[in-house]
């Protein structure tokens, strides 16, 4: 066998195993309606919703804060999100005055409230910054939404709601924090200026 027919078959593998996570992870569409409820009820009430995370899950982070700033599918109102992860004086502070674990629990001891919603985006949920961040969350009164993988980690105990992509395998994960985040962003979007 040449090495392009293992590359390709690689590949192929690759594309089965992320259809069968979709397929599997299709248990958690009632959740997302309800975390899309959540956040439409929290817009509506002033409430912000602030996200988190490390790497790709802070790319996804950021990605769903760009879909309700700007929009999904139609011209509609901004929402307001903020990703944790997007002003590197803060976060760069943060880690060198006291460390990187404190980088998103000192953002959310200052930003969130009671009303708003902190989401963390972890493929593992075992990230010490995450875990951090969500327990500033709680403490601050904020509800908090977990999207994860494989057991969701010391994360899953602080989250008032879970995608928890059956998954160990970080780009599964990913890739369906992407379609959930997508299926979201769509209700919020049929939802906004209503």
């Amino acid at each position: 066998m040449s090495e392009a027919q293992k590359m390709a078959d690689g590949m192929v593998e690759q594309w089965h195993d992320h259809l069968a996570v979709a397929a599997a992870s299709e248990s958690l569409i009632m959740t997302a309606r309800a975390v899309g409820e959540l956040l439409c009820d929290r817009f509506a009430a002033g409430g912000i919703l602030y996200t988190m995370g490390n790497g790709g899950s802070a790319a996804d982070a950021q990605h769903l804060s760009g879909e309700l700033i700007g929009h999904y599918r139609r011209d509609r109102r901004p929402l307001p999100a903020v990703t944790l992860t997007t002003d590197a004086t803060v976060t760069t502070c943060i880690a060198n005055d006291y460390d990187f674990d404190s980088v998103f629990s000192r953002q959310v001891e200052a930003l969130a409230r009671k009303g708003d919603v902190v989401a963390a985006f972890t493929t593992s949920g075992r990230s010490a910054n995450i875990i951090r961040g969500l327990e500033a969350a709680k403490a601050n009164g904020a509800t908090t939404v977990l999207f994860a993988g494989g057991d969701g980690g010391p994360a899953l105990a602080l989250a008032d709601q879970v995608l928890l992509v059956p998954s160990a395998v970080t780009p599964r994960v990913q890739e369906v924090h992407t379609l959930l985040l997508h299926v979201i962003s769509e209700l919020i979007d049929d939802w906004a200026d209503r």
